[in-house]
Formats: structure tokens, sequence, C-alpha cells
């Protein structure tokens, strides 16, 4: 564990991750500066939180001065590379690491790290509970919502660390080093803050970049783009493919809580996982059957007059959309849109003619995915979540399914993915109640 004692060290971006990284360091007696360049609610009661344990603040802006003579600075997932705090530090010959990359210093515990495009928190959850099940010590976090720096104190020498990574993590790593690394799929993703694929592949295959060949990489055999990393690994490679049924999976898909096909792709990466860490088919197949899966992860929210309403608001990316598709048995009235990431939406036409009836938009991209799409299947625009609900279920029909995926970021009328698949599911219970009260 590294010694930060008396360093003076700014961390840059207030978001969960920051917050954790200051109060970690803090704890360590470092010299905290904290510096972000929003002011809103939540980072003034951030604020409060911070300089009552002694951290100094600022809020509005970065300053030169928050880096000036410090021996470190830690940057937040959201920290973009113009940032002037990246620029001054270049500048003052200051290190630059990742909240991920601090958490790793000062852990004492090995580390399953957990990437992909679509189903990590699925996967790292899952992970989490077959470890327990098979008599480990598992700390689950990362970007699965709570930091791996927030984390820290909870980590024992005989844990094991279950971290989920974005690419935006991976690109603040030096030594950050798993002894198991998963990568569980790849497809177009983030081009808003990534160039082009190859950077964003690039920064994903930053998770295995200092493994050696006493560690693990467990790849996804049946995608093509995660299949070709493992020439780039010096780890063992450990393949996982549903396509060739290896390994043999514990159960069967309609066994499975959690429903979908590439949730068994998410089953044998887990399964992968266990195996090297010795637990039994046994104990993996206990964990498995009573995992109800994650709220707002392909999430039944209820049937109304014979229209199935499923709530998958983390349906971020194109190809998370397609796997909701293909999972869904019933003729499909898609509601999606927000804000779009550089996406090229006809990635989704085939999927989409065949599988979806009417499209419902909404949000900043709905104008380009409507171009994109809409030779695939009719389009039609919504104002607001209330709107996109009612508009959906007014052109279903009985045995039809209503599925919020949206192919986009959340940001542009929500604060993040959880609040959409809320107010998805908010809407659907006033509509549910509507629709009883004319009976």
């Amino acid at each position: 564990m590294k010694n930060f004692k008396g360093a003076k060290v700014t961390v840059a971006g207030l978001a969960k991750s920051g917050i954790a990284a200051a109060l970690l360091l803090n704890n360590m007696g470092a010299v905290v500066r904290a510096t972000d360049s929003g002011d809103s609610k939540a980072l003034r009661l951030a604020k409060r939180k911070l300089i009552a344990r002694g951290i100094s603040v600022e809020l509005g802006g970065h300053s030169r001065e928050s880096v000036e003579g410090g021996d470190l600075v830690v940057i937040s997932p959201g920290i973009p590379e113009y940032s002037p705090v990246l620029k001054w530090a270049r500048e003052m010959g200051i290190p630059v690491i990742g909240e991920i990359e601090l958490g790793y210093l000062c852990c004492p515990a090995p580390i399953v790290a957990v990437t992909g495009t679509n189903g990590k928190s699925t996967t790292t959850t899952l992970i989490g509970r077959i470890l327990k099940k098979g008599g480990r010590h598992a700390v689950v976090c990362g970007n699965i919502g709570n930091p791996f720096c927030g984390e820290i104190g909870k980590v024992r020498k005989d844990s094991v660390v279950v971290l989920e990574v974005s690419s935006f993590q991976l690109e603040g790593i030096k030594k950050f080093r798993p002894q198991v690394s998963v990568v569980l799929n790849i497809s177009q993703n983030h081009f808003d803050r990534h160039p082009n694929l190859k950077a964003y592949i690039g920064a994903k295959a930053r998770i295995f970049e200092n493994q050696g060949k006493t560690d693990r990489t467990v790849l996804n055999f049946d995608d093509p783009l995660t299949r070709k990393l493992a020439s780039a690994t010096r780890a063992k490679v450990l393949f996982y493919s549903r396509r060739k049924g290896s390994p043999a999976p514990v159960c069967r898909q309609e066994e499975m809580k959690i429903k979908g096909a590439h949730n068994m792709e998410n089953l044998l990466a887990c399964q992968s996982v266990a195996s090297i860490f010795g637990i039994s088919r046994r104990k993996v197949r206990q964990a498995v059957m009573g995992f109800k899966g994650l709220e707002h992860r392909f999430e039944r929210v209820k049937e109304i007059e014979g229209v199935e309403f499923i709530n998958d608001s983390k349906g971020t990316t194109v190809l998370a959309t397609v796997m909701a598709l293909e999972s869904c048995q019933r003729p499909v009235i898609l509601i999606a849109g927000g804000h779009d990431k550089g996406s090229d939406f006809t990635r989704a036409s085939r999927a989409v003619a065949l599988k979806v009836k009417k499209l419902v938009l909404i949000g900043e991209a709905k104008r380009k995915i409507k171009k994109q799409l809409g030779k695939s299947t009719p389009c039609i625009s919504a104002g607001s979540m209330k709107d996109a609900v009612e508009k959906a279920f007014a052109l279903a029909s009985r045995g039809d399914c209503v599925l919020l995926s949206p192919m986009c970021a959340s940001f542009d009328m929500f604060k993040n993915f959880e609040e959409r698949g809320k107010a998805f599911k908010d809407e659907v219970r006033s509509l549910k109640k509507r629709r009883g009260s004319l009976k």
C-alpha cells in the first residue's frame, strides 16, 4: 500500500469517485485540495462535507493555484483530456492518475476487473455473488456505482475485489494490474469521448496492460473484436463461448431469473472466473439461480391489458438495444433516444426491422435515429417520458411489449440512466392506475 502521508494532492472532479478519492487521501494523511468546474446543489453539499474534514474545495471553475506545488493530481473519469487541470499538471511535471489507479495503489487484495461495452454491472455483481457463495470475502465496487476508493476500508488481505471498470477509468491508470481481467464485448460507444473505434478498443485493452504470465485474461470468443485482444495480453487467456457451449453452462437459459441470451454469455464469463478461484459448479449454480438481476437492466415492470412493459434504461448503446430486442419474445414498441454518444444507429436496422412494430423517439438524438432507422420501422416523436409511455401503449396491441432501451445516454433529459428508468416505471404504474380506474 502506497504511503500518501503529507503528500499534497489535488482531486479534480467531485462526483462520487472524486469525493471518495479525496476522503481516502485525507484518511491517509495527505493534504488534499479538491476542484470542480461545476456548481450545483449536490456539489455544494459535497463541499461542506469535505471542508468539515479539512479539505479545501473550489467550485465553479479550476484555478491554477489548485494544482501549483502539488505532488499528485487525481482525476475523476468525467474530466476530459482538454481540462486545464491536466494542462497545468503537465506544464508543472506533476503526475496524474485516475481514481481507479489510486484505489489500486491502496488495495491489499487481488482484483478481478470487468470491462466491456455491455453487461459489466450484471457480470460484476454475479461474480461477487459467486465468490461469496464459494466462501470468499468479496468486495464489489467501481463503475457499478460505489467507487473503488470508497470501499478500500472494507478490503482485507484475504478479500477479492470485483471491480467494474469503464474505458474512461482505464484512461487514468499507470500501474493498475488485476489478477484477473475480463472483457465481455466491444462495440461502437462513447465516440463523443473517443475519436474512433480503434481508440475505444485501445482504452478497453488497457485493462490487461500491466498483467503478466501469472495473471488471467477472460475473453468472449464469440465477439470478434474481443477475441482479437488475445494477442495483446501477456496473461494466460481463458475463452468462453455461448455458441460452442464452453465452458458447459451450469444451467439452462430458461432456468435463470435474468432473461436474455446475452446473460448466458455473462454467466459463462462468471463461470470462467469461478474456475480460476476453484469454486465448484454446484456453488456457481446456487449463486446464479438466486440472482434476480439488476434494476434498469431488462427489468419487467408491469403488464397492462396484455401489453408487457420492460425497463432497459441501462441500454445506452446500440448493441445493448439489439441484445434486448433479441431477448424479447413478443412484438416490440421501442422507446429510444437521448444524448447521442456518436453512435451509428443503422447497426440496429436488422433487429429493428425484425422485432419493432413502431419506434417512439425522445431526446436530442430523435432526429438522427429517425433518419437512420426510419426505413426499418415507422417512427413517431414524444416530448417527455409520460408522452412516450402513453403513445407506446396506444400503438401496442395485446401480446406486444413496450421496451425502453434508449441506445443513448440520459443526460439530455435526466441526471442518469437510473433516473430515466425510474421515470419510465413511474409512468407505467401511473398508466396502470388510470386504466384500472376506467374499468
